[in-house]
């Protein structure tokens, strides 16, 4: 696969990144290198407004036409905001390939900030913050990030309605300026097409300018809070820990250590906390992975009364993988996540954020030496992560309030 990928930095700085595949259908996406790593306390929540404004209209496509073009071509027409990427992304028959880079290119160069749309968007906003907040999975899932980092990067990506009252269109303006320019933006494609070709469109559509994005110091902690919340059945729980950066290459040993612990059915926790003891129906464990910032952690759903014992049951699991974790159980969670690579391969757009998420971290090829690097992964390295967890984590639980 690796022979059908290209990667050019164009002059402007801009990157392109392209995997080659036969099947008549592509992926585009057109990133920057931005996101709520890169706000102040603030500012919190202004990457994904952008994100949400430049679906709403160019000079030559209102929003309605923005989704038309790629929609009544076969397509499909997303976006998302990250830590470290805001992406804007298209599935498409391959033959309407110039089609998908004329609508994205327009969008992340064009668009109006049109001063009622940004209104009307705000309150979807809100209504997606207060989504979240009553969604207990998600909400833990937010809040865990602000007991493992300090603000301004610890507030929820999506940010408070505080932050987002205080933005205006002044403030997007100078935001889109300093950030939008093509040395901080990406243009990842996979599928049947040319990269010459490619290559050519982003010289002729793509200027010259160049700035820097700000990035606040990130700084780690280790906090634990419970809180209480009525009208809901379930108690929701998550533990986490920091784990290495992307850069060191021992992140691999506490890839493999999650996902023994807690990816899926055949994981020890899974087995301990649903398959043996009942206490549990959601067991699952994620990783965030990242060239600033990395963590992994364990969800739960559960019942009030069995919030602390879960969690005493987690700490327990993790103490013990550090001292009795065999080399065949190391091969077998190594298989484990060398088959879900090659599995997450199959889907093109899949593909694409696989890339496009390893570009910003370090750089796409990298993501072609993922099965090397877990296979050297050893044993004492993994059983060393285990320890470190029951000596520093951070947990956040909510539950029902009687």
């Amino acid at each position: 696969m690796q022979n059908n990928f290209f990667r050019k930095v164009l002059k402007n700085g801009m990157t392109l990144i392209f995997e080659k595949r036969e099947l008549p259908v592509v992926s585009v996406a057109i990133a920057v290198r931005n996101g709520g790593i890169n706000e102040t306390a603030e500012e919190k929540g202004i990457s994904h407004f952008i994100e949400h404004m430049l679906y709403k209209g160019t000079p030559t496509r209102d929003a309605k036409k923005i989704a038309e073009e790629i929609e009544k071509n076969g397509g499909e027409l997303n976006g998302f905001t990250d830590e470290s990427v805001t992406a804007y992304w298209c599935k498409m028959p391959s033959k309407h390939l110039n089609i998908a880079l004329e609508v994205l290119s327009d969008m992340v160069k064009n668009p109006l900030f049109d001063s009622k749309e940004l209104e009307k968007e705000r309150k979807v906003i809100f209504e997606e913050i207060k989504m979240r907040k009553d969604n207990p999975r998600i909400y833990v899932l937010d809040q865990i990030h602000g007991q493992l980092y300090e603000k301004p990067f610890g507030i929820p990506l999506i940010g408070t309605e505080k932050t987002m009252n205080s933005i205006d269109r002044k403030k997007i303006l100078e935001k889109f300026k300093n950030v939008y320019t093509p040395n901080n933006m990406i243009l990842a494609i996979v599928g049947n097409a040319d990269f010459d070709k490619i290559v050519e469109f982003a010289e002729k559509n793509f200027g010259k300018e160049k700035k820097e994005i700000l990035k606040p110091k990130i700084l780690i902690k280790n906090e634990i809070e419970t809180q209480t919340r009525k009208g809901i059945d379930q108690a929701n729980l998550v533990l986490a820990y920091h784990a290495p950066l992307i850069s060191d290459k021992k992140v691999y040993a506490s890839l493999v250590l999650n996902t023994l612990m807690g990816g899926g059915m055949s994981s020890r926790l899974f087995s301990e906390i649903r398959e043996k003891r009942n206490l549990a129906y959601s067991v699952k464990g994620e990783s965030n992975i990242n060239k600033d910032y990395s963590y992994n952690l364990v969800y739960v759903g559960t019942t009030k009364e069995n919030v602390e014992p879960v969690k005493k049951l987690i700490l327990q699991e993790f103490k013990k993988a550090s001292k009795d974790i065999t080399e065949k159980e190391l091969n077998q969670v190594k298989e484990q996540l060398i088959g879900n690579y090659f599995i997450s391969m199959e889907d093109s757009q899949v593909q694409l954020l696989n890339l496009l998420n390893c570009e910003v971290s370090e750089s796409a090829e990298k993501f072609y030496e993922f099965e090397k690097n877990i296979s050297l992964v050893k044993l004492a390295d993994v059983k060393a992560f285990a320890k470190k967890v029951g000596e520093s984590f951070s947990f956040f639980a909510l539950t029902p309030k009687d």
